[in-house]
């Protein structure tokens, strides 16, 4: 007899398992279908061991520092590539075992194998036991993504590797061309910078980190220069050529060629989603043609009782934006009506030395949308707090909107860039979807001393009046 659930959700990443979470514990019956691992790419090949590893070089930066702060060190700090990696692995088993105690304990049914959708809400599961078919009131389908690749740089795992293969090298190479300067380009370049590689990062558009604001992605640029990365911008990469221990990377700008002899190439130019990954034959869901399955504003698919989430529709590609649309779904099934999610406003952290954060409208975008605006950027070299860590790198901007006489209004957008700035970005995330207005948020106390005043301090300055600048 096929077995009937409230909710089957296909795909057990940050969207999946997070509508699995919230269901039960909403009283539906849950269904979760994965075919590898429960906690999906975020959690095994992501966001992650990708932090992880930031971290080791965070505290080897530290170490080479401890100078300044008095403390000797007698040699160069040596860096175990090994002893990293386990303790990558162990918190991955940590999350990956708590995850499913949190999942059994909400008596989600786990079903492990890969999920194909067809008419009438029906699920059909592969497993290595055999098949079985499940059906749903409701389908989540949240099936993902996986890197994109470009023609000429097939992945080997020996020279060329995306994301998936890089966080779990054994050895530091000695030269590294990264292919892609967004975030996860720009996080594997710091990275490698800090433990030591000779890094050389290429990016097709005009500037690396598109979508910052060009404020936040020209000190970024400055200081990967400063540290020596080797950044080109508006490159064709042409191909590679390999011999039995290195490979030749090509690239052109106009008619200018270049090459490079390095030890590996990783290619980090996005995700690609898992459109057609659940079957869908006899259904009306679509896929367009970039591998999106559509849905509207609501997260309805073209099905009724199908939805989709995560990276596998048109949405940025974010572990927390998952964990919402997740959230969402459940919500809209259980007809609460939750307010839309909104693209423009969701928070965006890279962990890049200087790392970056924002929400909301760059000060680029604002203009396009027609908004007058009023901008103000405080910079940590004057900050009390950031002198203490030594790390005065970096600033803050506030983008607000401002009436004809020029007075600021509703904050638009806020963007970060220095020290611990992903850890910083939640009050002005609360400020960019509340709505909220420059008066409203210079009312409140910043503790001092802390990196987060300086927000304070940039948003009283878009009064009229401010204190330190």
């Amino acid at each position: 007899m096929t077995k009937k659930y409230d909710l089957v959700v296909i795909g057990g990443g940050p969207a999946g398992y997070a509508a699995a979470l919230y269901g039960s514990a909403a009283g539906l019956s849950v269904a979760l279908i994965e075919e590898n691992k429960v906690g999906g790419t975020c959690l095994h090949v992501g966001c992650i061991p990708a932090k992880e590893l930031l971290e080791t070089a965070s505290v080897l930066r530290s170490v080479r520092q401890a100078k300044d702060f008095g403390i000797t060190i007698t040699e160069e700090p040596n860096i175990d590539l090994s002893i990293s990696q386990n303790r990558k692995q162990t918190v991955i088993d940590q999350l990956f075992n708590g995850l499913n105690s949190l999942l059994t304990g909400r008596e989600v049914t786990i079903y492990s194998g890969k999920g194909s959708l067809g008419s009438d809400k029906k699920v059909e599961i592969k497993t290595s036991e055999g098949t079985e078919t499940v059906e749903g009131e409701n389908v989540l389908l949240a099936t993902g993504s996986t890197p994109r690749t470009i023609q000429g740089f097939e992945i080997d795992k020996k020279f060329i590797v995306t994301s998936d293969e890089f966080l779990s090298i054994e050895e530091i190479p000695d030269r590294v061309a990264v292919i892609g300067g967004g975030a996860i380009g720009c996080e594997f370049a710091s990275l490698l910078n800090d433990l030591g590689s000779s890094v050389t990062l290429l990016e097709g558009l005009d500037e690396i980190l598109p979508g910052c604001d060009k404020d936040i992605s020209t000190l970024v640029r400055r200081s990967f220069v400063k540290k020596g990365i080797d950044i080109h911008t508006g490159v064709q990469v042409d191909g590679h050529e390999e011999t039995d221990s290195k490979a030749m990377v090509s690239w052109s700008v106009g008619e200018e060629k270049n090459q490079l002899e390095v030890d590996l190439i990783i290619v980090s130019v996005g995700r690609k989603p898992n459109g057609q990954a659940a079957g869908l034959d006899g259904t009306e869901v679509v896929v367009d043609e970039k591998g999106f399955i559509e849905v509207d504003k609501r997260l309805q698919t073209k099905e009724k009782g199908v939805w989709a989430a995560g990276d596998v529709i048109n949405s940025p590609q974010l572990a927390h934006v998952g964990f919402a649309e997740g959230i969402f779904v459940v919500k809209e099934i259980l007809g609460e009506s939750p307010v839309a999610i909104d693209p423009s406003t969701v928070p965006w952290c890279i962990y890049c030395d200087p790392e970056v954060a924002f929400a909301g409208l760059t000060e680029e975008s604002a203009k396009s949308a027609g908004y007058q605006v009023s901008v103000s950027k405080h910079r940590y070299s004057g900050n009390g707090r950031a002198m203490i860590l030594g790390e005065t790198e970096g600033l803050v901007k506030v983008v607000a909107e401002a009436d004809d006489n020029g007075k600021a209004g509703r904050i638009l957008g806020v963007h970060m860039a220095g020290p611990w700035v992903t850890e910083q970005l939640g009050q002005a995330y609360l400020a960019v979807n509340l709505e909220a207005t420059v008066d409203e948020i210079a009312t409140h106390i910043q503790a001092h001393p802390t990196l987060s005043e300086l927000f304070g301090e940039t948003v009283m300055s878009l009064t009229g009046r401010s204190l330190h600048g």
